[in-house]
């Protein structure tokens, strides 16, 4: 097949997604597919050109890859990159190119990736693309609104709050907020923006850096615990992961800095503690009409009380990522995941 890995894109997960991109495209050539690993913010070229056989060049076209830095990218440096300075969140020839492939695998993370904008513009165009719709992904993006589903649906969540730009001046005891609490963007992933607020001297700090990304924040209490995320494809939970970071806890560096979080999977744990996981990630996903594939991340504390933190409509394929770790517990491999997703995603367009 023709295929489109549609990574970058102008999202503060964007190193990230590159990453993804070029695992999914080493992987889907390896399987023989023509692959074009395409950056949805800069595009290909300025101009119209011809691009009937763009796909015969598609190794020589694709984006090259460099290693996830520890912090995230400074967006206004890559917005300044853009040769036509366009707001247009497609770059150069991408709809086109899109059109071309047999499928658009999506390797975005973040925003204009996740939020379920590119999702519907390619349902408006008539690409097929991989992972959920738009209003699944759109759902699931917001973690106050997944919050409110989670709740519905009897899926345990940490008491929390939104909270707007608007608001910021007011005291956490006018919010009715206790220390410790956990603040961070309301659309955000990677834990970037993230900051567990140990006291009030520090509340404020802590707003600032999330503000920095959003203009909506969640603030939910602080659950002391061990980590851990569950993958769901085509509506079967994969075995539970654990994330124990050597330092800190499971932020933007300790996700993808190889070496700086112990993985295990299947998780260390009671069997009927991670059947409880396994179930409330199945659910989640329904909630929230996660289609394809999905992931979950959770909290378990020291009284064993389990907490869904959010849903990922579109996880992680880095070498560090999860979704493939528990895929390979179950003996699929990488490349194999890779194809799974394609055909169950077709399958929705047939």
């Amino acid at each position: 097949m023709n295929i489109v890995v549609l990574a970058g894109g102008l999202s503060a997960e964007r190193d990230v997604s590159f990453k993804t991109g070029e695992m999914v495209a080493g992987a889907l050539r390896e399987n023989g597919h023509r692959v074009i690993l395409l950056d949805m913010f800069m595009g290909y070229h300025d101009s119209e050109e011809e691009l009937s056989d763009i796909f015969s060049k598609s190794e020589e076209i694709s984006v090259k890859v460099e290693e996830i830095a520890e912090t995230a990218p400074d967006l206004a440096k890559v917005r300044a990159m853009r040769k036509d300075q366009s707001a247009n969140a497609f770059g150069p020839n991408v709809i086109a190119m899109c059109r071309q492939a047999d499928i658009v695998f999506m390797a975005l993370h973040g925003e204009n990736g996740e939020n379920g904008k590119v999702q519907a513009a390619f349902d408006l165009f008539g690409i097929r693309y991989t992972g959920s719709g738009y209003l699944s992904s759109a759902l699931a993006m917001n973690k106050d609104i997944a919050k409110q589903f989670f709740i519905k649906n009897d899926i345990p969540t940490p008491a929390g709050i939104s909270l707007k730009r608007s608001e910021a001046e007011k005291k956490p005891a006018e919010l009715g907020l206790h220390m410790p609490c956990v603040v961070k963007p309301c659309c955000g992933g990677s834990s970037i923006g993230v900051s567990i607020v140990r006291d009030e001297s520090a509340y404020q700090a802590a707003l600032e850096e999330a503000f920095r990304w959003e203009d909506e924040l969640i603030i939910e209490e602080y659950i002391s615990g061990r980590e851990f995320s569950v993958a769901v494809i085509d509506g079967e939970a994969l075995p539970v992961i654990e994330m124990a970071p050597l330092e800190g806890f499971y932020d933007y560096k300790n996700k993808y800095k190889a070496g700086s979080t112990v993985e295990t999977c299947p998780a260390d744990l009671p069997e009927e503690i991670s059947a409880k996981l396994r179930a409330y990630a199945v659910r989640a996903a329904k909630a929230l009409g996660l289609t394809t594939y999905s992931r979950c991340d959770f909290l378990l504390s020291g009284e064993n009380k389990i907490y869904c933190l959010e849903a990922n409509t579109l996880p992680g394929m880095t070498p560090t990522s999860l979704l493939p770790q528990e895929a390979q517990a179950v003996g699929m491999n990488f490349v194999q995941l890779c194809e799974k997703i394609i055909k169950i995603s077709l399958e929705k367009y047939e």
